[in-house]
């Protein structure tokens, strides 16, 4: 495994991270053994950086829940990010940030249910916010007192990025990145660079579809991907991007070669990412560690681009 600095914040942390929203029941049920297990399992192939948030899960907080219980006893030897500002949203029962005491009794319910000290990473899970103040000012305070080592924002807008950079405190940025997802690279990710902002990619699989495994006649039922079908305009997105991974398939077999791939193109891009890629089983954990063993070249990570576009370039053709 590949370890990398996370940007400012002095942590050495492995190029292949681990997302846990899948552990919690919305990708699907999973027993908690299976869940523990999985996390152990990232963990000893090498993984020491652990994604979550409090609305993870069904009930919400059961994956910061799992996470905090399968990290006993190895919580000194890896980083956890988690994020707070959406507690109660799909039930419609939001708690309001809108204060700073609100904020620091999210974080310390996050601490309570991740059983620890302490926060390596705390984000603002709103991603659309107009004003970050009391989330800055709530971040600061328990950057102060010790609950938080580094904080900043999960988002994919660069001016919300920019709202909450106001003052150079935002250390790290989670935003969606991928193969499948190319937006980021035009300016966000510049901007990063430039404010030396830490990067960790969600979505680098694209919800499981540069896998390679599933085809137009597969039919999500879980609660995360079963949104493709909402309305016509989701649906001719998902036949899009299906027709993207059949033309990558041309190229790489399906399962552990396009994971390897996907995963090693987002981690080679010069802002230095760190991935979090989901896993619902131990050997998924296993095979999305792998790709954490190397770097792609410029050559290699040109050469997936055109792979992908060229799907685009034969639509027109043939049209």
């Amino acid at each position: 495994m590949l370890y990398r600095q996370l940007g400012q914040t002095g942590m050495n942390v492995s190029t292949i991270g681990m997302g846990t929203w899948n552990i919690g029941n919305q990708w699907g049920e999973i027993d908690q053994d299976t869940a523990l297990n999985t996390i152990r399992s990232a963990f000893d192939q090498g993984i020491n950086l652990f994604d979550t948030a409090e609305s993870y899960g069904i009930p919400a907080g059961l994956s910061e829940e799992r996470l905090g219980k399968a990290l006993t006893g190895i919580r000194d030897q890896v980083h956890i990010v988690t994020k707070i500002g959406r507690w109660g949203r799909r039930s419609g029962q939001t708690v309001p940030m809108t204060t700073v005491d609100m904020v620091r009794l999210c974080l310390h319910a996050c601490l309570y249910r991740l059983r620890t000290d302490w926060i390596d990473v705390m984000l603002c899970h709103e991603g659309k916010i107009e004003d970050p103040s009391i989330y800055l000012e709530a971040f600061d305070q328990m950057q102060e007192q010790g609950y938080i080592r580094a904080y900043g924002i999960s988002t994919d807008k660069l001016k919300v990025l920019k709202r909450f950079n106001v003052n150079n405190t935002c250390r790290v940025v989670e935003v969606d990145y991928s193969l499948l997802n190319r937006k980021a690279e035009a300016e966000f990710l510049p901007y990063c660079q430039e404010h030396g902002i830490a990067v960790l990619a969600r979505g680098p699989l694209h919800k499981g579809l540069l896998s390679g495994k599933y085809t137009p006649d597969t039919v999500f039922t879980d609660t995360v991907r079963s949104e493709w079908y909402l309305d016509a305009t989701q649906q001719a997105k998902l036949a899009r991007n299906l027709a993207q991974v059949e033309q990558l398939k041309t190229h790489l077999q399906p399962g552990e070669s396009m994971v390897t791939a996907a995963l090693q193109f987002v981690t080679s891009h010069p802002v230095q990412p760190v991935v979090i890629p989901g896993a619902k089983s131990p050997e998924q954990a296993v095979m999305n560690a792998k790709a954490g063993d190397r770097l792609l070249s410029a050559d290699e990570r040109e050469q997936l681009i055109q792979t992908m576009e060229m799907e685009t370039s034969l639509a027109v053709v043939g049209s």
